[in-house]
């Protein structure tokens, strides 16, 4: 088992699934000639060349539409968005042409594609490039999200995505992309829609994903310091959501605290404390907690940023709350 970087296993998937099937092929800006805005794609353009690893204009709109209407017609393209907070401009191109083209045309077009880039909070960028839509997303039939938190899971996870024939939204925090991983160097595919355990425990359910994974992971180390046994449950995508795993890992813990990097309203937490109420009610012994982020625009300064986001002193009193032990 190799140890490489999370960008570096997005680059393998991508680049396996090129060297496999001659109708994928990478696009967005700064993919080619620069090796990626954060060297995602480094390397790729030697391989494959200017007609399967293209930079595009800034113009996330029109080349959104220029990847919808290749896989209409048989290719399987990769869409790069910058960060996702640039794929509002694109976002009338994603909802109302690839996710609903399928159900529109009666089944006649499938639409395989990848909407892939950095999402959520990277430090100092303000309040217009710091933001989450997972949810946003995730609220759409007929697209798929993906929200990797490791680069064993983003490898396989990408590779399942490629293959696709429903467009998938992938998202990747540009915080992790120098972060290192054990990955295999042979060929392995992880199922969209299966959540993963990352930390069995027995008195609390944590259930989160991404790049918050990390942070729900530091709190369980913190309250096994204080004997509080935290089942971490990595959700790995937020369309379609693995709810039998959290209802069952509910069932044995009988308190779940969710941990999202998101606006409160309408958020994945929302989503799965309806969830969990309504098929494991009678298994909870407290209210459902959740940390997300602050109901404010992100501010710039450090300070305001940390008190903003979810973190592990959060998480640790959250769960204390529901041990009824705060």
């Amino acid at each position: 088992m190799r140890e490489i970087q999370f960008r570096e296993a997005l680059r393998e998937a991508m680049s396996e699934e090129m060297r496999r099937d001659p109708s994928v092929f990478l696009m967005g800006e700064e993919v080619a000639e620069y090796n990626g805005a954060y060297k995602v794609s480094q390397g790729m353009l030697d391989e494959f060349g200017p007609e399967r690893v293209i930079d595009t204009p800034i113009s996330e709109l029109g080349f959104t539409g220029v990847g919808i209407g290749a896989a209409m017609n048989g290719l399987r393209p990769i869409v790069e968005f910058m960060t996702f907070n640039f794929s509002l401009v694109a976002i009338d191109q994603i909802i109302n042409s690839a996710a609903k083209m399928y159900s529109m045309s009666g089944g006649q077009y499938n639409v395989p594609i990848v909407f892939r880039g950095a999402t959520g909070n990277a430090g100092q960028l303000g309040a217009q490039h710091s933001q989450n839509f997972e949810n946003w997303y995730a609220n759409c039939p007929g697209l798929k999200v993906v929200v990797p938190s490791n680069p064993y899971d983003a490898k396989g996870l990408l590779k399942s995505s490629i293959r696709d024939n429903d467009p998938v939204i992938f998202m990747e925090s540009e915080l992790m992309y120098g972060d290192k991983g054990e990955v295999p160097a042979e060929e392995y595919l992880i199922p969209i829609g299966q959540a993963d355990i990352k930390r069995a425990g027995t008195d609390v359910t944590l259930v989160t994903f991404g790049k918050i994974t990390k942070v729900a992971l530091a709190a369980a180390e913190e309250l096994a310091k204080e004997n509080i046994s935290a089942e971490v449950v990595d959700l790995r995508s937020v369309r379609p959501i693995d709810y039998a795993t959290v209802v069952e890992s509910v069932k044995k813990t009988n308190r779940l605290v969710i941990v999202e990097e998101a606006w409160p309203l309408a958020s994945i937490s929302t989503e799965i404390t309806y969830h969990v109420q309504k098929h494991a009610f009678d298994y909870l012994d407290a209210p459902v907690h959740r940390i997300t982020n602050a109901d404010a625009p992100l501010p710039y300064a450090p300070t305001l940023i940390q008190a903003i986001l979810p973190n592990v002193e959060r998480t640790v009193k959250a769960v204390k709350a529901v041990m009824y032990r705060d």
